[in-house]
């Protein structure tokens, strides 16, 4: 028996790093999962690992409102309403701030923001009583990071989401929880950063721990706030960064 047995969960960029760990985790833990993502190939692969009996994905890009209302679609119109929704979409990107174009600042803000807001929103008619909405933070929001200005902006807004929903819903028994990984080993990270020796060494170095995460540390941590086990608790955010938001 898993804690989440019974469950129905959407996660949004769903098809690597700590997205699709999480989606694997919700499905072993007995929900059944609907994952979306840009990449068709990447879904189909994810459909599978998980197993078609215990997963649905849907192709879709959380900056474009139509594809949300057909993520929404498909999962009203396949009789489960939402326990879980794990809003995790999101996208990074260096520039110093004299390189900070138009382009950067929007398209950091279109996804990382405007799909959080407007997925919790689009999925509220689908969302129980007790249901759990964790957004995907990061511990960046709290801690300088040079070259990471907007896209930790977006994080810190996220957090500032989180309260706010968890305020705006209590009232109909909905929890909203914010979880903020510190530096994981995700094809995401390294695409950010770099996957040379010298950005590995300075980010293990920025974490007390002297590693990075692994995506399914964070995954685990999620389950918990997906399960009812965490049933005292929202407007929270819970760093999973190895001590570096805390020494």
């Amino acid at each position: 028996m898993g804690q989440l047995d019974g469950k129905t969960a959407l996660v949004t960029g769903a098809t690597s790093g700590i997205g699709l760990a999480s989606a694997r985790e919700l499905a072993a833990e007995g929900a059944y999962v609907f994952v979306t993502g840009r990449r068709k190939e990447k879904l189909d692969e994810v459909v599978a690992g998980i197993g078609a009996d215990r997963a649905t994905g849907i192709h879709a890009d959380v900056t474009d409102l139509a594809d949300i209302d057909r993520v929404m679609a498909a999962v009203e119109g396949s009789g489960r309403g939402l326990d879980i929704l794990f809003a995790n979409a999101g996208i990074g990107e260096v520039a110093p701030l004299g390189e900070i174009t138009w382009e950067h600042f929007t398209q950091l803000f279109h996804t990382n923001v405007g799909g959080v807001v407007f997925t919790v929103q689009k999925a509220l008619p689908l969302l129980k009583e007790g249901s759990s909405v964790i957004l995907c933070g990061s511990n960046v929001a709290i801690k300088a990071s040079p070259g990471m200005s907007v896209y930790a902006a977006t994080k810190a807004a996220i957090r500032s989401l989180g309260r706010t929903f968890a305020a705006e819903l209590i009232g109909r028994g909905i929890r909203v929880n914010t979880i903020a990984p510190g530096p994981t080993e995700t094809p995401g990270l390294l695409g950010v950063v770099g996957d040379g020796e010298a950005e590995r060494a300075a980010m293990v170095a920025s974490v007390p721990m002297n590693r990075l995460a692994r995506p399914e540390e964070t995954a685990g941590v999620l389950a918990f706030l997906a399960s009812d086990r965490s049933s005292f608790m929202t407007g929270a955010e819970v760093h999973v960064d190895g001590g570096a938001s805390q020494f």
